[in-house]
């Protein structure tokens, strides 16, 4: 990966703003149901080319759309002085509001240099990859009729919830019998019920269970056989957090408002390939603007789950296309 100059050559302004994205329904996990996706935008600019980034503030983080729009804000002068997107990881912490504003500067040093981000990351041309699509978490039944109407997808994430997740498991694959599925507890489940659970899961032919304990409790994943992959989730952030992962996970998931950007992203997804961990490439309930970059990562991921844009009741304008199970590459007029 090569840092452009082309940034560290000129100041450039901001705009930050907050949108909210209604969701087609409602979308529910464990920690609770929302009906909007709420993203906060960086656009920088030299006057001639603008370069955008989006990023999904998360309460499970501490972070809000106001904490986030002004922590991007406070970069406003660092950047009208020649801030580089490789300085700003130094400037900044990983996180959502770091996600918006190196998505921004990636996308700028593309349209300044007419140079793909590919290109300017050393990358091979990314291709059109099969996402998952989430079934939300609900009853056996409706979330079996969900699954139902979604059967010919060849991938399902499974929410779960706790209590009842056997049921659930069962009803999602006698409805969709041909689905790869993966299941995401977000941190529901208990050391008592993880075997019983996991079980279930095995059972049904799932061949991933994401962040099934709680993150700072889930030393029982070391002792326990586990009979399928297990992916952390809400246990990974950055590469700094990856060593105290060996012998407890399979796999993590990098998505990039975790890892305050498409830069970390990268280099995590390398580091964690080191490590023996299997990828998943993740994202939250957004727009197209932030699955662009993700689709980067995801090209070295065994598990592809960026289906944020197909839960809203409408995407943003030159959003990504959606054609079955494949998800393929941005345009540039949006992002890259």
């Amino acid at each position: 990966m090569r840092e452009s100059g082309i940034a560290a050559r000129m100041g450039l302004s901001l705009t930050v703003g907050t949108e909210r994205w209604p969701i087609a329904g409602s979308f529910t996990i464990s920690r609770g149901a929302k009906t909007e996706a709420e993203v906060v935008v960086a656009e920088v600019s030299d006057g001639v080319h603008v370069g955008r980034g989006e990023c999904v503030p998360y309460a499970r983080y501490g972070e809000t759309a106001m904490g986030v729009s002004a922590a991007v804000e406070a970069m406003r002068v660092r950047l009208a002085s020649g801030l580089t997107r490789q300085q700003l990881q130094d400037a900044m912490a990983a996180g959502a509001a770091r996600n918006a504003l190196d998505c921004a500067l990636w996308d700028f040093e593309a349209k300044a240099s007419n140079n793909p981000v590919h290109v300017l990351a050393g990358l091979p041309e990314p291709r059109p990859l099969v996402t998952a699509y989430t079934i939300s978490l609900g009853t056996p039944e409706t979330m079996g009729e969900a699954a139902r109407k979604a059967a010919a997808r060849k991938l399902l994430k499974v929410k779960l919830g706790g209590e009842g997740d056997p049921e659930r498991v069962r009803a999602v694959r006698a409805a969709a019998p041909n689905s790869e599925l993966i299941v995401d507890a977000n941190e529901a489940w208990r050391p008592d019920n993880l075997a019983v659970n996991l079980a279930a899961c095995a059972a049904a032919g799932v061949t991933l269970v994401e962040q099934p304990l709680p993150a700072g409790n889930d030393a029982a994943l070391a002792s326990l056989a586990r009979p399928i992959p297990v992916c952390a989730d809400e246990s990974v952030h950055d590469r700094a957090s990856l060593a105290s992962l060996s012998g407890k996970y399979d796999a993590v998931n990098i998505k990039l408002d975790k890892t305050g950007g498409l830069t970390e992203a990268l280099a995590m997804a390398a580091e964690a390939e080191r490590f023996g961990f299997a990828i998943m490439a993740g994202c939250m309930v957004a727009t197209s603007l932030s699955m662009a970059p993700a689709i980067l990562v995801a090209q070295r991921a065994r598990v592809v789950d960026l289906d944020g844009p197909l839960l809203l009741a409408r995407d943003r304008e030159h959003g990504l296309r959606y054609e079955g199970s494949l998800v393929y590459p941005a345009a540039s007029v949006l992002w890259g």
